[in-house]
């Protein structure tokens, strides 16, 4: 293993450029991890005067950048008005499939490791695929299936929880940081939100949802 740089040579302009272009991870950006470790006090501060905040798991070996809510006052009306940051992180829209494979792929990590059957979790085209069948229209046409899950797989490699295993033919690793956008909570709610999704792709009312059938 490389030693950190000396005190001296840490470069925090190279941590913070990267971080604001995306996710950095230890086993791709070796440089910029070793930077980033012991830079963490005065990257929050560089960070916290343009409300972005650093997360940093060293467990998992990833890092981002997480929009500050500005939370208002105490005591203060929940309409009060917030400080105004200009969000430099987007929010992004994800479609329902892509929601959908997000959640079963966060299980299917979570499963993993319960079994402690190593440190990547890589699936196939095939395992992806069969993950979803379920949850999707009856089709005759298995071509056509097996395109709309392609795209619905490089929408989620775009976002950085999947990256494409090099010499595999559709194969793909469950990129750790996915844990830290759909937490332990979430997954405590899964069925329950599985009951929802599947209730959505029959065109009935969402189960989560009792007030659903009386709105007009």
């Amino acid at each position: 293993m490389t030693a950190a740089p000396a005190r001296s040579e840490l470069d925090l302009p190279l941590v913070a450029t990267s971080l604001m272009k995306g996710v950095v991870y230890r086993d791709t950006h070796e440089q910029v991890w070793r930077h980033l470790l012991p830079l963490q006090s005065q990257l929050r501060d560089y960070m916290a005067t343009i409300g972005l905040v650093p997360v940093v798991d060293e467990a998992e070996g990833y890092a981002f950048l997480r929009q500050r809510d500005d939370a208002a006052p105490d005591g203060a009306p929940e309409d009060a008005v917030r400080t105004s940051v200009p969000r430099l992180v987007a929010r992004r829209s994800l479609s329902f499939h892509v929601s959908l494979l997000l959640a079963l792929l966060r299980r299917r990590l979570a499963e993993f490791d319960a079994t402690d059957a190593g440190s990547r979790l890589i699936l196939t085209r095939e395992q992806i695929v069969a993950m979803l069948r379920v949850f999707l229209p009856a089709t005759s046409n298995e071509a056509r299936l097996v395109d709309q899950v392609d795209q619905h797989i490089a929408k989620i490699v775009e976002l950085g929880f999947l990256r494409r295993v090099p010499e595999a033919d559709g194969a793909v690793e469950v990129r750790r940081i996915l844990k830290a956008f759909v937490d332990a909570q979430w997954l405590a709610d899964f069925d329950t939100r599985l009951a929802a999704y599947a209730a959505q792709l029959r065109g009935g009312p969402d189960p989560a949802d009792p007030d659903e059938e009386g709105r007009s």
